[in-house]
């Protein structure tokens, strides 16, 4: 979630609305013989204000499993979600005088702690990573498509070694039409001649192959670069430098592809790297907040009965 324009009357509100409480608690932090206490009047004020922005904040979750529901605009709820959980935890500091207490009231706000911490992270990640998405991954595909896209580059592949070898093995049958051309522009009229002009090398043809099976296919079939060469871009851009030095100039428009292919794979690793980044958060934040929303109430169902 970007934070443009759209947030502003979010942004003035929360503003306004955290100067008016601050005003509020200096004098009455001053003028409180044994300092501010969460059962004063203002105390319950700000503890049930700010433990109902908090139980909004978690109904995101609910409104995002049920997006059916028209309960407001999804855009709304994440702005609110945003916004109102940021002010409630001044407000929670200010319902206890700025003291963690005993046992479960510390407990209560160290996890308040980490969830407001996680939840600063996280919006700072929405907002700067999809700016990374579009100015260094101009090939972005839908996340959950990466796997069959990496399937559909693996087949590419196969299919240009292919190509390659059936030109350096002499069958011309399997030559494109480029190459085709290349071998009648040299005054090819026998399939043993066409063979010729398109430069047959059986062994650079096994070579090849041998860098499909052992060094491509491994790297395209599977998510991540780890323990794979082509996955570091200068190592990438030397092996295929040594395959433009085995082939034939013919061919190099082929190479070309294959390398394309790998820069591909390496833009669509670095898109699923930056997606578990942004989302790899909530696996803290969204345990945490839910168990600090059932440790608040317990805590005012404990307050109000002793």
């Amino acid at each position: 979630m970007l934070i443009d324009q759209t947030h502003r009357k979010w942004f003035l509100g929360s503003v306004v609305g955290l100067a008016l409480a601050t005003v509020v608690y200096v004098p009455y932090s001053l003028n409180s013989p044994q300092g501010p206490k969460g059962s004063s009047v203002l105390g319950l004020i700000y503890g049930s204000v700010g433990f109902a922005f908090m139980l909004f904040a978690g109904l995101l979750g609910l409104r995002k499993k049920f997006p059916v529901w028209r309960v407001g605009r999804a855009q709304t709820w994440m702005r609110g979600h945003l916004w109102l959980g940021l002010v409630s935890f001044p407000l929670i500091l200010f319902h206890g005088g700025f003291h963690f207490g005993t046992q479960l009231t510390r407990v209560l706000m160290w996890l308040f702690v980490f969830v407001f911490a996680s939840g600063l992270l996280g919006a700072a990640l929405q907002h700067f990573i999809p700016r990374i998405h579009t100015a260094q991954l101009p090939m972005e595909t839908i996340y959950e498509q990466i796997d069959r896209v990496r399937g559909q580059l693996a087949q590419e592949a196969t299919r240009l070694v292919d190509q390659c070898c059936a030109t350096l093995e002499g069958e011309v049958s399997g030559a494109s039409e480029r190459q085709r051309a290349v071998a009648a522009s040299a005054g090819a009229n026998w399939d043993v001649t066409v063979a010729s002009g398109l430069q047959a090398d059986e062994p650079t043809s096994n070579e090849l192959r041998q860098f499909l099976l052992t060094e491509m296919l491994p790297y395209l079939e599977k998510a991540g670069p780890r323990g794979v060469r082509l996955g570091t871009a200068a190592q990438a851009q030397a092996m295929f430098r040594h395959l433009r030095v085995l082939l034939p100039p013919n061919l190099h428009s082929q190479v070309d592809d294959l390398e394309n292919i790998c820069l591909e794979k390496r833009q669509l690793d670095k898109q699923n790297r930056l997606h578990r980044i942004l989302h790899g958060w909530l696996l803290v934040h969204i345990p945490l907040s839910y168990a600090v929303l059932l440790l608040g109430a317990w805590h005012a169902v404990v307050a109000i009965r002793f």
